[in-house]
């Protein structure tokens, strides 16, 4: 890190507590918009942890269908850490191979990234949810987009 990065990181740092929260909030209500949804797998929080949801990470088994569909509808999306540890170069001198861990090997296909930053606002969210939920209908129904 340069000291221009810790200068911006350093004027920001008050503010970590109150982005946090926005983001708890803008994932309490990701889940209300989205529960029921058959065609994706929301973000699994056990009850003893607290999350502060850096990221928003849904599973769907028809990622690029359901990444096509919100580009489509102007939503960006992202696949953060699209490959699973073991298949990863900084691990290569555990001698895994693929099909070691075939259940992190799937998961890493299905994962999207939903827009989650603390200035997100209800609209911004509600709509990125209408058409997850769009998708989602269309995708269960058989039709595609």
């Amino acid at each position: 890190m340069d000291a221009i990065q810790a200068g911006l990181l350093h004027v920001k740092l008050p503010h970590l507590t109150a982005w946090n929260s926005l983001r708890r909030e803008r994932a309490v209500d990701y889940k209300r918009l989205l529960a029921d949804n058959e065609a994706i797998s929301l973000p699994y929080e056990p009850s003893w942890s607290r999350a502060v949801y850096h990221l928003y990470v849904i599973r769907s088994k028809d990622r690029e269908g359901l990444i096509s569909h919100l580009k489509e509808a102007g939503i960006g999306t992202g696949i953060h850490y699209p490959i699973p540890l073991h298949l990863q170069k900084a691990y290569a001198s555990l001698n895994y191979e693929r099909g070691a861990f075939p259940v992190a090997e799937r998961i890493a296909t299905e994962i999207v990234s939903l827009p989650m930053f603390p200035q997100l606002t209800a609209g911004q969210q509600s709509r990125v949810a209408e058409e997850v939920v769009a998708f989602s209908s269309n995708s269960l129904q058989g039709t595609g987009r």
